[in-house]
């Protein structure tokens, strides 16, 4: 029986993963955080940058997919999600 599109999408499967990356890593990443938790990204060096844009492409290479990245005042909390079998 030969299915249509809409079937095999809606037969899709995923995984998901949380990864937490502490500031520690990101050793001149200049992002501020307000007192209510409300964080955005300042004057960001290169080399930072090329820092966080390893960390998208390794897990890329591995088929993960970035939902969201979120800036908190200890790290970044990346989520992913990757298609299963």
């Amino acid at each position: 029986m030969r299915r249509t599109l809409d079937e095999r999408i809606d037969m899709r499967r995923f995984e998901y993963e949380i990864t937490r990356y502490p500031s520690e890593e990101f050793t001149t990443l200049v992002y501020s955080c307000t007192g209510d938790g409300s964080c955005s990204l300042n004057d960001v060096p290169l080399d930072q940058v090329e820092v966080l844009k390893g960390i998208l492409n390794d897990s890329g290479t591995k088929g993960w997919q970035l939902l969201q990245l979120i800036f908190a005042k200890d790290g970044i909390v990346a989520f992913w999600k990757r298609e299963i079998d």
